[in-house]
Parts: C-alpha cells; structure tokens; sequence
C-alpha cells in the first residue's frame, strides 16, 4: 500500500449542502514504485531513440530540413541544446495533442478544428472538420464563457459606446470611468478598502510583486507556485528563497531562520519578509492551508500575498475565494491577487487590499503606467458577471452557479475515485488532476478521450516532475450532469484502454457497476 499525505482541513465553517464537508481532505497518493520505474526507463528510451535520430540526421540518412537548431548563426543562443532536442525528439512525437485550436466558444461544449500531419507532426493541415466536444480543460468555472447571455449583451452595447481598442495608456489620458467602476466592484465584492485592475493576467503577478519588494528584503515562495509568481520574484531583486508545498513546518522553519540569521553575510535583518501562496494550485488541485499561514504570518508579523486566480468565483459559498472557503478576515491578507481570465469569463488581473497598499501600487508600477488601459468589453464582461456572482442583477443565478460548480467538483472527483484512479488535490477544488505518469499515455488519454468527444488537456514533462504527468480536468457550472456522466463513461473506457487504474486504496470498479442513484441522491 503507498503511502498517503493528507492534509484535514480545520477552520472550517458551516456551509450549504455541495460547497464543503468537515470531513473533505486533501490527498496525494504517492506514486506507485513501479510506474515510477517505467516512466524513467520511458523517457531515457525515448532520449536514447532522440539521439539515434540525431545522428542519422548529421549523416544524411534522415531528413534534416524540419530539425535545423532554431539558434540564429553567430547570435547568442535562444534556446538550451537540451530544450532543442527535447522539443526535435520527444514533444513532436505528441505536438498534436497540445495547442489544438477551437472554432467556438471556449464554453461547456466547443467545436475542435480537426488537423492531420503527413511528416510526423512537424506541420499540420485542416481538415475542414469540426469535432464537438465536451471542453474539460478551459478554467470557465462558472460557466460565464458564452456567446449570448447578459454579460455578452452587456459587452456588445459597451463597444457602441466606448469602441473596441484601448489605445492610450493610464500614464497618457488617465483611467476611463469604467475602470473606476470595476476597482470599486471588486474592492466591494472582497471586502477591502481599494482595488487596482490590470490588462493581464500574467504581468499581474510579474510587474506588481517587483513594486512590493526589493533589495534587501526576502520572499518566501511555495515551491509549486505559478510561473508568473515566480517571474515577478526574481525581477524583484529580493533574496528568495522556497518551501515545500503546503508545508507549515517548513515554512515556519524557515521563517525562524531567516529572523533567527537575517540576510547572508551581514547578517542586517530583513527588511520585510514576504510570504507568497495560491489559492487553488492549478496543477495540484489543492488549496492553500490558508489559516495555519496567517497564524504565522502574525507571529512573525510578515506580510502575506494571496494569488487566487484559480479560486477567486470557484471556491467558497459566495465564491469569494479561499479567503471565503476558509472564513477567515480578508483584512489579515495584506495583498489580494487574482484574475478574471477564469471565473469571469474575460482578462486581466487585480490587486486588492488597504488603500495605502494600492495607492503605493498605482505610483510604482510598471504594469499600469506601461500598458494599456482595459478595453470597454473587457470590462463589462467582468462587471455583468460580477453583478450577477453579488446578487445585483435581481436573481440568484450566481449563487445557483457557485453551488452548481461545488455539486458538479465533488460528483466528478468522487466517481473517478471509485473508479479506481488517483486523483488530487482538495474534493471541493474545480481542478481535477488524475495521474497517467508514463510518457506515452500523455499522447494516447489525449486522443483517445478526443475520440469519444471530450476535449481534454494532458500535461507531463517539464510542465509536471518527470514520474507525474497528469490529464487534467477543470470543471465547470457549465456542465450539465450528463455532460459529466459522458465524460466519466469515456475516461472509463480510456483507463482500461490504456491501464490508468493505478490507486491500491480500494478494488476499482467499472463506470456501470457504480450506484447511480446513491451519487445522485447526495450531490444532486
């Protein structure tokens, strides 16, 4: 039997029936050893078999005209030799799985552009197909992504007042009322004194935490945070350093160290020290221990940003994010970070908190004062969907969405777990990672799943360690429950298909041999 990590959650608050249970935790399922074995000895045939190609490329015996090095002639390299042959050798082998264009609404259901290669996935032709599809990779948790609708009638009639394009800067002409309207919104909606909106998502992250820190002062940084979070460290200049994820020991072992020693080699203090966590883990599906870090956030009197770009309108009874889910006081998080590419159907990203906070930020950041300003539909998209998730449209559609997701998040994890298949992350997260772990099946779910119309996203190595590539659904309020029971019938028939039945918690047992009506009686 393998080893389980857990995490019980504590803290937690009566909810309604589908948004939290007291006895729902977070578990990771190790993996098994010899799947483990065999996903190396994978990926070390495959780069055995990549050098093979290689040389007889360098020979003449094989054609060398779609494997050039993308390295300009005499420039400094764009690109590492490895990441050249891994991208040459093994992510060609499956390239058609990934980055598969749509000609729809990214919505519940989308229509897949079929492409077929004739030189092993180097290039691609159309074949004037549409594949419709069951979408169960794009992050439309709340199921605002549609093409008519209130928030689309409330996108278009922005454009006959304001246009399409925004091409002045907030620097240049200031910031539109619209803007203002949206800042006040969301700071309302989070229970905070001020907000500040920006055009992506991405620079969010990458452009404000570089205002935030600097010189001399220290990051701490759960090692399986986003890359924009990681970016926006870097460029910081602070000192930054990583702990393990979800780990309150180590985080507060390192935190005792860093006052306990204070900076390399003089020993100064630190001139503030920064905790930086996400709400959903959008790999790992797990959410943040958010109020064991506040309590250390308070001990050791750091401050502490929150990135909720996954959890903000997915987690939560007012889905309000895990600040909401953990019911704990938005005042004791000093920066609220998320995005509205997710839950609300748009772009862009926010930074909320004390008004001092993003007073500071409008001043000194680059995002702002080097970009343009949200264009009217943009905005208007996320300010109807907003107005709906409060309650200020004068129905209950958005608390109806919100419980909607929660009902749909746990009958889909439930029923893959009965199934036999490890799945992780938190039983209420709308991010279902289940484990593949070998190289090729990464290609083969992805196909095989296309098949029986259901459009998913496969992700492994560099994305994932090397023993945990994954497929990974994302569920939305969109979903119908028939939507979900086709997409649980087809991922049935995959992990036969290809063996994906890994757990050794219990005997998995088939999709037709689960009891229908006990699921039905408890989620819906």
């Amino acid at each position: 039997m393998p080893s389980v990590k857990t995490f019980e959650k504590t803290h937690m608050k009566k909810e309604p029936r589908g948004l939290a249970h007291s006895d729902s935790q977070e578990d990771f399922e190790e993996t098994p050893t010899w799947a483990a074995v065999i996903t190396v000895l994978g990926y070390a045939l495959l780069t055995a078999l990549g050098w093979l190609r290689d040389f007889l490329r360098n020979i003449g015996l094989e054609d060398k005209k779609t494997a050039q090095d993308p390295n300009p002639k005499d420039f400094v390299p764009l690109y590492q030799s490895y990441e050249c042959f891994y991208t040459r050798n093994l992510y060609t082998r499956i390239r058609d799985v990934f980055n598969q264009p749509i000609a729809s609404v990214a919505g519940a259901t989308v229509q897949v552009m079929e492409r077929l290669s004739t030189d092993f996935n180097w290039t691609f032709q159309f074949s004037g197909k549409k594949l419709p599809s069951i979408n169960l990779g794009s992050y439309n948790y709340l199921g605002f992504a549609e093409n008519c609708g209130p928030c689309s009638d409330q996108a278009m009639k922005s454009i006959e007042t304001y246009g399409i394009s925004s091409c002045s800067t907030r620097h240049e002409l200031g910031t539109q009322n619209y803007m203002n309207d949206l800042e006040s919104l969301m700071a309302e909606y989070l229970n905070v004194e001020d907000c500040i909106a920006f055009g992506m998502g991405f620079a969010t992250n990458a452009l404000n935490i570089p205002a935030l820190a600097g010189k001399g002062d220290l990051i701490l940084s759960d090692k399986l945070n986003h890359t924009s979070l990681i970016l926006g460290a870097r460029l910081s200049g602070a000192a930054v350093y990583t702990f393990n994820h979800n780990d309150i020991q180590d985080l507060e072992k390192r935190l005792r160290n860093a006052i306990i020693h204070g900076q390399p080699r003089t020993c100064r203090p630190w001139k503030k020290i920064l905790i930086i966590v996400e709400g959903v883990y959008s790999m790992e599906g797990s959410l943040c221990s958010l109020p064991k870090i506040i309590e250390l956030k308070k001990k050791y009197k750091t401050y502490l940003y929150v990135d909720e770009a996954h959890s903000i309108g997915a987690i939560g009874s007012r889905g309000r994010g895990v600040v909401d889910y953990w019911n704990v006081d938005p005042n004791d998080i000093d920066i609220h970070m998320g995005t509205f590419t997710k839950s609300f159907g748009s772009a862009g990203g926010y930074i909320a908190g004390k008004k001092s906070l993003i007073d500071h930020i409008r001043i000194y950041t680059h995002s702002g004062c080097y970009s343009a300003s949200m264009s009217a539909p943009i905005v208007f998209q996320i300010i109807s969907a907003l107005s709906i998730i409060m309650g200020r449209d004068g129905t209950n559609d958005g608390q109806k969405r919100i419980q909607q997701l929660a009902c749909n998040v746990r009958y889909f994890r439930r029923q893959l777990v009965d199934m036999g298949f490890i799945v992780y992350g938190n039983d209420n997260s709308p991010v279902v990672p289940v484990m593949i772990f070998m190289p090729a099946k990464i290609a083969a779910v992805n196909r095989e799943m296309l098949k029986r119309g259901c459009a998913v996203v496969t992700v492994g190595f560099p994305a994932t360690l090397l023993t945990e590539s994954r497929v990974r659904f994302c569920i939305s309020a969109g979903h119908t429950k028939e939507m979900l029971d086709h997409a649980l019938k087809a991922m049935d028939e995959v992990g036969d298909l290809v063996a994906l039945r890994y757990s050794k918690r219990n005997s998995p047992r088939r999709w037709h041999e689960l009891n229908r009506a006990d699921y039905d009686k408890e989620y819906f």
